[in-house]
């Protein structure tokens, strides 16, 4: 999971939320369902041993292949081999993102009151090495963001006193 939420350039949090969001299904479970699908696959085209294919799809018993299989399928990994057996099949998601003009925006522009921003600066890698999720516990272990805090005067009058006045910003 942490490597295909590297490819969407997002933490492995962040990518599974907007996949659940997307699909209505958890990004394990969709795994999970296309596992079991090439896994079915194989058992109806190949001899190879149950406990091979159990293993070659990330069970670590048979048993624990055969109940998932079970659930999933409502038959058992043997009774798939035999023909005319009817199997589920879930196909590789593929994503059609489509933006539309077509609807009206409402929109004000509005002056405020301005305002300075300071920080902490850092870059990361996408090798998930140092997160932004480091930072942010070191940065309350260490003091630096109650010393942020101190340091950033009042609030402007036009956010709500509730606000804490450091933010986040990861771009």
């Amino acid at each position: 999971m942490k490597e295909i939420a590297q490819c969407a350039y997002c933490s492995s949090h962040q990518f599974q939320r907007m996949f659940s969001f997307i699909t209505n299904v958890s990004l394990a479970e969709y795994i999970r369902r296309r596992r079991l699908t090439l896994a079915a696959i194989e058992l109806q085209n190949s001899d190879r041993r149950v406990v091979d294919i159990a293993i070659k799809y990330g069970y670590e018993s048979p048993l624990s292949f055969a109940r998932a299989f079970q659930s999933l399928h409502g038959v058992n990994p043997a009774m798939a081999r035999e023909e005319g057996t009817a199997l589920k099949a879930y196909p590789r998601l593929s994503f059609l993102i489509s933006i539309k003009g077509e609807e009206p925006m409402n929109y004000r522009i509005e002056t405020k009151e301005s305002f300075e921003i300071f920080g902490i600066e850092k870059v990361f890698q996408l090798n998930g090495v140092e997160t932004p999720a480091e930072l942010w516990k070191q940065s309350h272990e260490n003091g630096e963001v109650e010393r942020l805090a101190t340091n950033a005067g009042d609030l402007p009058n036009s956010l709500n006193s509730n606000y804490h006045k450091v933010h986040a910003v990861c771009i």
